[in-house]
Order: structure tokens, then C-alpha cells, then sequence
């Protein structure tokens, strides 16, 4: 693992004084840790095409551990805490060349890693309603999406404040240093895909307002030093319909533009560049991308519709070290509805259509039981040849949680994922997975 960050050391010091604290009762009664275990089989299969890493096929097994402590408040008015996660995986089968290209596991230089682990502390402090968080961090805001889409999350080394103290009103500030991806026990700097340098700085800011009980507005803006500056505008609302009936509506809108090095053509040729099609191949960001998701319920069952319009500037873009050299960072979240398990289908010019249904077997006499299939079309990409390309994915899940007995509380979930494109090898994805949260105290 790498040296401890400044970050992490200034955490640690909050914790110090809240053990200095540990009188006060709240710290130690609303304290809680919890032992997640994940079980995961992965199955990437190429079609008998080269994938990136010229295999046809990734195929890996593995376990995870992920022990979290929260710790309570220390009294009086200015409360102080510390949480702390330590995260273990173990690998249980990688074969002889279905390592290659892995998502999953990290690689040691002969393969897959037998285990990998990390460990995250955040120190915390609380003023009424306004909460600042220092040290590891799992983000999920408009703007910043930590992955957990393998065994073990994505994680980044930062500060966040996030303030509730204006009835309706959520304020969310802060700045992240490092990121470190899901199949890695190493921290990097940030970047966006394409990008070969490493950025420090990540600023952001956001609001959330209830406008209504049923009307949410969002704005949101965010800089990746050297890269780029983005806003976001989103707008959440469900309507009643009647008993067990509604329409849910959301909108969002993202204005992505250079900043810094990635602005100027010397900043591009050192390595502060998107991938991707950019116009004249500059290498440039400079994106908007709209979309509108539109869900309809009723009882078990939920019909989706949708679409999404990237601008052809470039490709869409957030947070994304997978292309840092020697990193072994991949593995990336961008806050669309088009984010899926294969695809995103934010390539520039892409104008993508949305289905979904998804059934929940509740109403049926078999509560715990979910399945989905969604649809995804996208066209009207830009490529360097001129000539528009298309792609598409189809994505089935089911999941099951066990309601009772000697396995209640199991969850079992199956993936699988077809994607066929003219920009990327046709592929076929099946994830199985196993996890259970054990609560210690």
C-alpha cells in the first residue's frame, strides 16, 4: 500500500482527540461494525475475439472481506468520531491466461494477486445538522460516482462537508487528493479515461433543494485541476397516480468544458488529454450531455423509457484513472443512466434510447425476489473515419435475498450483459454473486 497520505494522517489526528473523549457514552453506545463478506464469479467472454488485452475470455473467482466501524459522537456542541474500514480479497480461481485485462483482481507481475487489502479511516466531526468528513471517502453525488461494481468499492482520499442545517436544503462541499480503484491496494492521483497525467485536485460543490415533497432541483458544480470544469442541473419528481400507481420523471443536464493544462495544446501533447473522438483529434474536452428517464409503477411492476444526447466535442467525461500508466486503476462510475455493465454509451455524438421492466415478486407471495431487462441503443457516434457508428446492450438481472431461516439475510444476485457494437469487440458478461452482512455489534 502506499504511504499514508497527508489526508489520512490528519483523520487519525481527529481520532486521537475523540479517544481522549471516549467518557462521553455517545461515542462508545452509538458506535456499530459490521463483516461484509462478497463471493464473486466473473465471466468476460470476448467471443473468440481479442479483447484489450488480446485474450477472448476473462473468467476469475474471488472472495471479499470488508469490516466497517462507525463510531458515535463525542457530547457537547461540536461532536467528534472516527470510522475506519479494512478491506481484504482473496483470490479463489484465475486460470492460465483468463487473467489478462482483469476488472477484479490486481495483478503481481505473474498473474493474479493471491490477496490484496487496504485500509481507509475517516475522522469526523458534527456542528447540528452540518457533518465534515476527513480521510476515506465513498462518494455519491452527481458529479462523483464511487464504483462498486466488483468485490471490493472504489475509494478516494479527500475532505466533504455536508450541511442539512437550512430546512430542505442539502449542501455538499469538498476536495479529493487520490483514488484508488476497486481491484488495487494502491493509491493514484486523478484523471479523466485517455488521460496519462495525474491531477491532485478535485473540487466540488452542490445543493440539493426540496422544492415540494415530491419536486427535488439540483445543482452541482465540480473542477478536476488540469482537466476539466463541469456543471450539472438535475430535476427529480413523482407524481401520484393513485393507490400503488406513479409516474417518477428525471432530468439531468451536464456542461463540461477544459480547464487548465487540458485547455492549451502543450498542456494536451504532456499528457492532459481525453480519449476518445475529439474534433481535429485535439484531444480537448468539451462536452453537454442531456438526458430523461421516465418511470412508471404500478404494484410490483416498473416500465422505464428514456434517452440520453451527448454533444460530438468530445466523449462525456468524469473522474477515471484507468488510463494512468502502470496503474492498474480502472474501473470507473459516470452518473448516467447509461452507465451500464458493459457500456456507458457516452461517446461524442451518441444519442442513446432507453427501455427497462422490472418486477418485483412481493405481490406474487415470493418477497425478496427482483428481476429487471433493459435495453440500450446507441447511434450516431463520432469516429475519426467520419462514418457514424451504433452499438447496443442488453442487461437481465435477478436478485434474491433469503427472508428467513439458518441463510436469512443472503443475498444472491446474477448478472449477465450482451453488448454488440462497431467500436469495441461483441461481448458477453456474466457476474454471480454471493454477499451477506454480518453485524457485530
Amino acid at each position: 500500500m502506499n504511504q499514508t497520505s497527508t489526508l489520512t494522517r490528519l483523520a487519525l489526528g481527529i481520532f486521537t482527540c475523540s479517544v481522549g473523549q471516549l467518557a462521553h457514552a455517545d461515542f462508545i453506545k452509538d458506535s456499530h461494525a459490521s463483516l461484509g463478506l462478497r463471493n464473486m464469479y466473473l465471466n468476460h467472454d470476448y467471443r473468440d475475439q481479442p479483447g484489450p488485452a488480446g485474450q477472448s475470455k476473462t473468467e476469475e473467482w474471488a472472495q471479499g472481506f470488508m469490516l466497517n466501524y462507525t463510531s458515535g459522537y463525542t457530547a457537547g456542541t461540536l461532536g467528534l468520531g472516527v470510522d475506519a474500514m479494512v478491506l481484504q480479497g482473496v483470490t479463489l480461481d484465475s486460470g492460465a491466461g483468463d487473467h489478462r485485462g482483469s476488472s477484479m483482481i490486481p495483478s503481481d507481475g505473474n498473474g493474479a494477486a493471491d490477496a490484496w487489502s487496504r485500509l481507509g479511516v475517516t475522522g469526523k466531526s458534527r456542528l447540528g445538522k452540518t457533518e465534515a468528513r476527513l480521510g476515506t471517502l465513498m462518494p455519491k453525488l452527481p458529479i462523483l460516482q464511487s464504483n462498486d461494481g466488483r468485490l471490493l468499492p472504489q475509494t478516494f482520499e479527500g475532505a466533504q462537508l455536508t450541511s442539512q442545517d437550512i430546512d430542505n436544503l442539502t449542501l455538499t462541499a469538498g476536495r479529493l487528493e487520490q483514488a484508488t480503484s476497486r481491484a488495487s491496494s494502491d493509491r493514484t492521483g486523478l484523471a479523466v479515461s485517455g488521460g496519462i497525467r495525474e491531477s491532485d485536485e478535485f473540487l466540488f460543490a452542490g445543493a440539493d433543494y426540496k422544492l415540494s415533497k415530491n419536486l427535488t432541483a439540483q445543482y452541482y458544480v465540480a473542477n478536476l485541476e488540469d482537466y476539466y470544469t463541469q456543471q450539472f442541473f438535475g430535476l427529480q419528481h413523482t407524481l401520484a397516480l393513485g393507490e400503488g400507481q406513479s409516474i417518477k420523471t428525471d432530468l439531468r443536464y451536464f456542461d463540461t468544458g477544459s480547464s487548465g493544462a487540458n485547455g492549451s495544446a502543450r498542456g494536451r501533447a504532456g499528457g492532459y488529454r481525453v480519449g476518445g473522438y475529439t474534433q481535429d483529434n485535439s484531444g480537448e474536452i468539451d462536452n453537454r450531455t442531456w438526458s430523461a428517464m421516465f418511470t412508471y409503477s404500478v404494484g410490483g411492476h416498473a416500465l422505464t423509457g428514456g434517452y440520453q444526447q451527448v454533444s460530438d466535442g468530445s466523449n462525456f467525461v468524469q473522474l477515471n484513472q484507468g488510463t494512468l500508466p502502470g496503474k492498474g486503476a480502472q474501473g470507473a462510475s459516470l452518473y448516467l443512466f447509461t452507465d451500464r455493465l458493459l457500456a456507458s454509451f457516452n461517446r461524442a455524438g451518441e444519442r442513446t434510447w432507453i427501455g427497462q421492466y422490472a418486477y418485483d415478486f412481493a405481490p406474487l407471495g415470493v418477497p425478496g425476489l427482483r428481476g429487471s431487462v433493459s435495453y440500450f441503443k446507441g447511434d450516431h457516434i463520432k469516429s475519426a473515419t467520419n462514418v457514424d457508428q451504433q452499438e447496443w446492450e442488453r442487461d437481465l438481472a435477478l436478485d434474491y435475498v433469503i427472508q428467513s431461516g439458518l441463510f436469512n439475510g443472503v443475498a444472491l444476485g446474477w448478472r449477465h450483459s450482451t453488448l454488440r457494437s462497431q467500436l469495441a469487440p461483441a461481448q458477453d458478461l456474466n457476474r454471480l454473486v454471493v454477499s451477506y452482512t454480518l453485524a457485530l455489534f
